[in-house]
């Protein structure tokens, strides 16, 4: 793709897509928009998950693990959904009226979305401050003072490192600034592609956008690795909040985060989708691209998860000094937009040799998850590899087992509840999946993302409702058989 983009219409080596790219002012303001886009998610979701992280590492509050619970629901809703509840929202409120179709919305969508990434990081950091800095901090200063000298200077880095990553989630999204109308980058390579078939336009408009996440994804890791040389895995909190009379106050605020995040949104796509008979009358219309949705995603899933099983072993194995490079490989592939994606798909997959066969399939859909979502699958399962103390393997090998028969024997089995986290995570990432899969999508084979997508200019509201519905339903349920699943095994031990 990049090679591509120096040709020329005519097929001559050439700079006038990036001339353009420097020159026009469409240019400018695309950039523009796909800044304020990222820096105003990364900031409403740092505004919500930094002190909800904190309140759940470090306070006494009552039934912690279902307030956690219901506040990650908004990451595994596709962000797609939630705009379209947006929409809708918007719509019947006068006072949201004029903010349906525009950047702000785009912004409250996406800082919604991924608010629960910086809440996760946070709780995570906020556990791993070593409880004997805090505790000796305890002996000569009052407990305000520790948190504000001690405790939040350790935490954070970890919300700058994760205010970085939505950052660079929020710029490369494609659904969500596509479907409020917001012109940026993601939805531009779309256009230059889809419509005017220029790849080199559409490769080139794609090299701020890797600029960026080259640039955050290198912030965030000399953020992490500063973190880490001041904080330390432990069981002991060393500060921790007795809420005392807050108890009530904080839980009705936890309730409003929940109602306004979780309960508007799904009651509102509820609401549009109408009676029963409309929503059985919806799903079978759209039954091809249900089916072809769950059967791909599950299929993806278990392919990814295979994948990144070896990729992230090799990861967690890996010498010290290579470490971080793959750690950024990883967070770039990862990161790349999924209209970039698509394209170089298509460039690579669309020849004559393998168009029936690849191109023209499911398969490549299959692939286009394979591109997008093994990185991060390879990096949960580089963390379950990391907790696998080596000298169990160089005992099976000693005893004259084989590497495939080691770690079929010896690592995959201590990596059981990784990998059916990783396939969880994986399975909802590709049932969501909406900008690759739009452009490689054959006739006839659409997902319901691209179902969804394609009928909202001329479809009732109803009938998207329904089929968005739908897909959230979808996505619950391999959360909730894993969370059944991981309690019914923590309870075995």
């Amino acid at each position: 793709m990049f090679g591509l983009s120096f040709a020329g219409a005519d097929g001559r080596p050439s700079l006038e897509n990036y001339r353009r790219l420097l020159v026009e002012a469409r240019q400018r303001d695309l950039l523009r928009a796909s800044a304020i886009l990222g820096a105003g998610a990364a900031m409403l979701a740092t505004l919500i998950g930094a002190p909800l992280g904190l309140l759940l590492a470090r306070a006494d509050l009552r039934g912690k693990a279902w307030w956690r619970l219901a506040l990650v629901i908004p990451l595994i809703i596709p962000p797609y959904a939630l705009a379209l509840a947006w929409t809708w929202l918007a719509g019947s409120v006068e006072l949201l009226a004029g903010y349906a179709y525009s950047l702000t919305g785009a912004i409250v969508v996406l800082g919604v979305s991924f608010y629960p990434l910086t809440m996760l990081a946070t709780e995570a950091s906020a556990r791993r401050v070593d409880a004997g800095l805090e505790e000796a901090a305890l002996l000569v200063a009052a407990p305000r003072r520790v948190f504000a000298r001690i405790t939040l200077p350790l935490v954070a880095p970890a919300v700058a490192a994760a205010a970085l990553v939505v950052f660079t989630l929020a710029i490369s999204e494609f659904g969500v600034p596509g479907l409020l109308r917001v012109n940026v980058f993601t939805t531009e390579v779309f256009t230059a592609f889809a419509a005017l078939y220029d790849f080199g336009a559409a490769t080139a408009m794609s090299t701020p956008l890797m600029m960026a996440t080259l640039i955050a994804a290198l912030a965030a890791r000399i953020i992490i690795g500063e973190q880490a040389l001041t904080t330390r895995r432990g069981s002991r909190i060393g500060l921790s909040l007795k809420l005392n009379q807050w108890q009530a106050p904080l839980m009705a605020l936890l309730l409003s985060i929940i109602t306004l995040c979780v309960a508007l949104p799904v009651g509102v796509i509820a609401l549009e989708a109408g009676g029963l008979r409309l929503i059985v009358s919806s799903l079978d219309d759209s039954s091809d691209a249900i089916v072809n949705s769950f059967a791909l995603a599950g299929v993806g899933a278990t392919l990814v998860v295979a994948l990144a099983a070896l990729v992230g072993y090799a990861r967690a194995r890996a010498r010290a000094r290579w470490g971080w490079f793959l750690d950024l490989a990883f967070i770039m592939l990862f990161a790349i937009p999924g209209t970039v994606v698509g394209v170089g798909l298509i460039g690579l997959w669309n020849h004559a040799d393998w168009r029936g066969e690849i191109y023209a399939s499911r398969l490549i859909i299959v692939i286009a998850y394979l591109s997008r979502f093994t990185p991060v699958a390879a990096l949960l399962l580089a963390a379950s590899v990391r907790q696998i103390p080596v000298s169990f393997e160089e005992a099976a090998m000693v005893a004259g087992a084989s590497w495939p028969r080691t770690f079929c024997r010896i690592v995959l089995p201590q990596m059981f509840t990784g990998l059916c986290a990783a396939w969880v995570v994986a399975f909802i990432f590709a049932i969501g999946e909406i900008g690759a899969t739009a452009l490689v999508a054959p006739p006839g084979e659409s997902t319901l993302p691209v179902r969804v997508y394609t009928l909202i200019a001329n479809t009732p509201t109803s009938n998207l409702a329904a089929l968005v519905l739908t897909q959230v339903i979808i996505v619950f349920l391999p959360l909730a058989l894993f969370a059944f699943f991981f309690r019914q095994r923590e309870g075995a031990k």
